[in-house]
């Protein structure tokens, strides 16, 4: 009776029958139920090779195969098929090819079809544990989909990417991520840093893909810079603000911050004004909102004329990347230099003359405006999927899921 109501209710098996079906009530951890189902191969049913695709007369074996389906009412359903093996005439004994379930797969193509649905919004532990699954199972269909649906890199056309790195996992573990600066695509992602581990970015884009290049925004990374110049002559270096500010903040705000703290260690009180705002002398003015932090501020920089002249001075950095002419900027940077230097605070020389050695990439971004900004969103949306997956252990399935994360909006 109960095969019947499945006969009727839902879709068939094409090429099978239901021998025979039972239900069981699970335990209190399982699904609420289990439904199991033996299948037999309709008489009249046509035979096709897995192999070649063409039809057959003859059956070599029947061989029974547990398949997993989707949950009907909520029961967990597990199918008892007799498959056979064709005797084709061209292949040889090949099991026979139906459209609801692949050549050796334990799962129906329609459960693989929902998991993969629902791994593109949740972690696999939870999609395991929903369908009644092993994670193994569960990471080996979203594996093979994401490898059979996603396009191979095709850079062709794209005149300027953007490049940066991001951390795998703790220990100075990192990855790089190459994204199409005007569509956001990411093209490639792959293990390390150095000169030899984006090496196979490039050659994967070949001879034309590298030559369309244009323009390259990037870190000031030493590696980076150097590939880029080995196998693309056409592309300049653009060197993005975030990363230089970053650097300055690091470098000369810091240790000033520190210099000054250290010199006042007779008097606590001004010296743990010092010490304690470091993030306040970090941010942009703009983002100053609160009136007791602009206060705070303004008594700070006028307290310390090194603090007043480091800060400015960063403030007056940031103008280098609003100018489109190379002239006009290289006259503003040599402004800039000349007034660092002046001020004879030793981080902040030092810095000025470090920086000058970057000054053709920053000057090239007159002529191509880009910023990471792009890829530091990345980054954060690939820091989220690695926190939803606790985790991966996977790298080339850490990477799919990013390439799938971000197909691009196609503008």
């Amino acid at each position: 009776m109960f095969s019947r109501h499945l006969t009727g209710i839902f879709a068939r098996w094409e090429g099978y029958r239901i021998q025979c079906a039972q239900r069981f009530e699970a335990g209190e951890k399982g699904p609420s139920a289990e439904v199991w189902i033996e299948l037999v191969p309709r008489r009249k049913s046509q035979l096709v090779c897995s192999g070649c695709g063409r039809k057959s007369r003859h059956v070599h074996e029947t061989v029974e195969r547990w398949i997993r389906d989707l949950p009907i009412l909520d029961a967990s359903t597990h199918l008892l098929v007799h498959r056979r093996r064709v005797k084709c005439r061209w292949c040889g004994p090949k099991l026979e090819a139906l459209p609801w379930i692949g050549r050796y797969e334990r799962v129906t193509k329609r459960l693989a079809e929902s998991v993969v649905r629902m791994c593109a919004i949740l972690p696999l532990k939870h999609v395991a544990e929903y369908f009644d699954l092993d994670r193994k199972t569960v990471k080996a269909i979203d594996k093979k989909h994401l490898l059979m649906t996603l396009p191979p890199i095709d850079a062709l056309g794209v005149e300027a990417i953007v490049m940066d790195e991001f951390a795998i996992r703790k220990g100075h573990r990192y990855a790089t991520v190459v994204a199409d600066a005007k569509t956001c695509r990411v093209l490639w992602v792959g293990r390390g840093r150095g000169r030899r581990d984006v090496r196979p970015f490039f050659q994967l884009l070949g001879k034309e893909g590298c030559a369309s290049l244009k323009a390259v925004a990037m870190d000031m990374s030493a590696a980076y810079e150097l590939e880029v110049y080995k196998h693309c002559p056409n592309a300049q270096v653009v060197y993005d603000l975030f990363h230089v500010v970053l650097k300055y903040g690091r470098e000369v705000i810091d240790r000033v911050r520190v210099d000054e703290a250290n010199r006042l260690r007779r008097d606590p009180q001004a010296r743990h004004v010092i010490k304690g705002s470091r993030w306040l002398l970090l941010r942009n003015r703009d983002n100053i909102r609160e009136p007791k932090d602009q206060v705070r501020l303004q008594e700070l920089l006028q307290a310390n004329k090194a603090l007043c002249t480091a800060y400015v001075l960063k403030d007056d950095l940031k103008h280098l990347w609003s100018f489109r002419q190379s002239h006009e900027a290289m006259l503003f940077w040599k402004q800039w230099y000349r007034r660092a230097v002046r001020s004879r605070i030793q981080p902040l020389v030092h810095f000025a003359k470090r920086i000058k050695e970057y000054l053709h990439g920053i000057l090239a971004h007159c002529l191509w405006p880009l910023h990471t900004s792009v890829i530091e969103g990345i980054n954060n949306k690939i820091k989220l999927i690695k926190r939803m997956a606790y985790g991966f252990r996977d790298d080339e399935y850490f990477f799919l899921k990013i390439r799938a994360a971000f197909p691009g909006n196609g503008t």
